[in-house]
C-alpha cells in the first residue's frame, strides 16, 4: 500500500466504472421500451453491441488525457498527486487503449453475428461496405489495427518512426467514430427517430480530453517558435554529446525532461531527453548518447565526430576527453549551427525528491542522466549558491550501477566535483561496477539502519529488471511504524532510454 496503493485503488475504481457502464448499458438497451423493434430484429447481439459502444465512449474520455504532458505536469503539483498516480500516465494510456481494442472486438463480433446479415453473403457485404456505419466501422478497425500493430513494444523498439507516424491514425479513427453513429441505420420505434442528442454523440465524450490535447498541440507550436539557440556543444567520450541551449521563457525543475526537434533533420520528429542542467543554471542542457538514427544525424549536423574511439590518445599522448565543438560563443570552427526546437519541460517522478529529508537516488548505466540535474540542484541548495532556495534534505545517497566506467565518462567529473565541495558529507556516492547486481548488493543499497522511523524517497532510472528488484526491496523493508521507502520510477527516463536504443 505504501508504494502501489494509489495505483491499485485508481485502476480498481476505473475497472468498477467500466463494469457499471457495461451493466447499465445492457439494462438500458435490453429494456428500453422504444427499442423493441431493434431487439426483435437483431436479438441479443444488438444489446451487446450497443453496450460495448457505450463502454468505448467512456474510454474516449481517458485515452488522450494521459499523453497531455503539460496538463499532467500541472496536476502533479496539486494535492491530487497524492491520490491519482500521475506518474503512471503512460500505463493508463496503454490500459485504456487495450480496453478500446477489447470493446471494439466485442462490438464488431456482435454486429457480425446478427441474424439478418447471416442470411446471405450479399446482405453481409452490403451491410459492411455499402452503408455509412459499415464503411466507417471498417476504416476505424483497420486504423486501430495498424496503430496497435506498431505500438507493440518489440516493434516499437525496432522502429520508433513507424510507431510515431502510424499512431497519428487516431485522427482518422476519431473522425470515423463521430460519423459512425450519425447515419441512424437502426431507428427507434417512435419519433423523433434520430435527433441531434441521440446520434453521433462521440463528440460529447471526446470534448474535454480533445480540447486539452488541441491546447497542448497549439502550445507546442508556440513554444517551438520561442527564441532558441545552442550556446555550446561538448563532445564527450563514449559517444555522448552535451548540448547547452539558451531559450527564452523557460523555467525548469530538477528531474524534468524536454522534447527536442531539429528541423534540419525532420520537422515532425520530437524525441525526449532528460535535462542534465540544474534550475539554478542560466541554460538548459541534455546529454545524448549517439546510438540511433536521429542521434547520429543530430551529432553530424552539430559538428561532432565520434569516429575516434573512446579512450584513444591524441598526438600529444593525452587521453581523449570532452572537447567543445564550434559555436557562435565558442568558435574554434567557423560554422553555423542548426536551429533546434524545444517543447517542455515536463514533470516526472524524480521531481518529488524535495518532499523528503532523506533520498536515495539509484541510476543504472546511461539511466543516470535524470540525476545529473538533481544532484547539481541539491548541491546548489545545500550550499546556497546562485540564489537557490533552501531545502529540507539532510542526507542524499546516490548509487550508480554500471557495467563499465567507459559507458558514461561524462558523469565522472560531476561526481568528483560534488565530492570535493561536499565538506559536510551530506551527499554519499556509491558505485557498483558489475554486470549483474545481486540481491545482497540490492539489500545494501537500502539504508534502513541509518535512518530509523524516517520516510525515505527512493528514485530510480534504468532497466525494468533492476527497477522491479529495487521496488520489491522498498516494499520488503518498509514498515508502517518505522522506516518507509517510497519508490518512484522515472518513467520519462525509461522512455528516453528506449528511444536512445532505437
Amino acid at each position: 500500500m505504501i508504494n502501489e496503493g494509489g495505483k491499485h485503488l485508481f485502476f480498481a475504481c476505473l475497472g468498477v466504472l467500466h463494469l457499471l457502464v457495461a451493466i447499465f448499458g445492457i439494462l438500458n438497451y435490453g429494456l428500453k421500451d422504444n427499442l423493441n423493434g431493434a431487439r426483435a430484429t437483431f436479438g441479443v447481439t444488438f444489446t451487446i453491441a450497443r453496450a460495448a459502444a457505450l463502454v468505448l465512449h467512456i474510454d474516449v474520455i481517458f485515452i488522450l488525457l494521459p499523453v497531455c504532458r503539460n496538463f499532467i505536469s500541472l496536476l502533479r503539483r496539486t494535492p491530487l498527486n497524492q491520490i491519482i498516480p500521475f506518474d503512471k500516465n503512460i500505463t493508463l494510456h496503454k490500459a485504456t487503449a487495450w480496453s478500446i481494442v477489447g470493446g471494439t472486438v466485442v462490438h464488431v463480433l456482435a454486429h457480425m453475428m446478427r441474424r439478418p446479415v447471416a442470411q446471405s453473403l450479399f446482405a453481409f457485404l452490403n451491410a459492411n461496405f455499402a452503408t455509412g456505419p459499415g464503411l466507417t466501422g471498417w476504416i476505424m478497425t483497420v486504423a486501430l489495427g495498424i496503430m496497435v500493430f506498431f505500438a507493440v513494444e518489440k516493434r516499437k523498439r525496432a522502429n520508433f518512426e513507424h510507431f510515431w507516424y502510424s499512431h497519428h491514425l487516431f485522427i482518422v479513427f476519431f473522425i470515423c467514430w463521430q460519423l459512425h453513429g450519425m447515419f441512424c441505420m437502426i431507428k427507434p420505434d417512435r419519433p423523433p427517430y434520430c435527433s441531434w442528442n441521440t446520434i453521433g454523440v462521440f463528440w460529447r465524450y471526446w470534448l474535454v480530453g480533445g480540447l486539452i490535447w488541441i491546447w497542448e498541440r497549439v502550445l507546442r507550436e508556440i513554444r517551438s517558435r520561442h527564441r532558441t539557440y545552442i550556446s555550446k556543444v561538448i563532445q564527450h567520450p563514449s559517444n555522448v554529446m552535451e548540448i547547452q541551449i539558451k531559450k527564452d521563457n523557460t523555467v525548469t525543475r530538477a528531474g524534468q525532461y524536454i522534447f527536442l526537434s531539429c528541423p534540419e533533420i525532420s520537422y515532425f520528429q520530437w524525441h525526449p531527453f532528460t535535462l542534465t542542467s540544474a534550475p539554478e543554471e542560466d541554460y538548459i542542457s541534455v546529454h545524448i548518447r549517439v546510438v540511433g538514427d536521429f542521434t547520429r544525424d543530430l551529432a553530424k549536423v552539430l559538428g561532432c565526430d565520434f569516429d575516434k574511439k573512446s579512450g584513444e590518445r591524441d598526438e600529444k599522448g593525452e587521453k581523449d576527453g570532452g572537447r567543445v565543438v564550434g559555436t557562435s560563443a565558442n568558435p574554434p570552427l567557423s560554422r553555423v549551427l542548426p536551429r533546434v526546437m524545444v517543447d517542455g519541460p515536463f514533470g516526472s517522478a524524480s521531481e518529488d525528491y524535495l518532499k523528503y529529508e532523506t533520498v536515495l537516488l539509484v541510476g543504472a548505466g546511461i539511466g543516470v542522466t535524470p540525476f545529473a540535474s538533481i544532484l547539481k540542484s541539491i548541491w546548489y541548495r545545500m550550499n546556497n549558491f546562485n540564489n537557490s532556495k533552501p531545502t529540507r534534505l539532510s542526507k542524499v545517497y546516490f548509487t550508480w550501477v554500471i557495467r563499465d566506467f567507459g559507458s558514461a565518462e561524462w558523469f565522472h567529473s560531476l561526481l568528483h566535483a560534488i565530492e570535493e565541495q561536499d565538506s559536510q558529507n551530506r551527499i554519499e556516492i556509491n558505485i557498483y561496477l558489475t554486470a549483474k547486481i545481486k540481491e545482497d548488493d540490492m539489500t545494501n543499497i537500502i539504508v534502513q539502519d541509518k535512518h530509523p522511523e524516517t520516510d525515505v524517497g527512493v528514485f530510480f532510472c534504468g532497466p525494468a529488471v533492476l527497477s522491479r528488484q529495487l521496488h520489491q526491496m522498498c516494499n520488503r523493508y518498509s514498515s508502517p511504524g518505522g522506516t518507509r521507502f517510497f519508490f518512484g520510477k522515472d518513467s520519462a527516463g525509461m522512455i528516453i532510454s528506449r528511444v536512445r536504443k532505437e
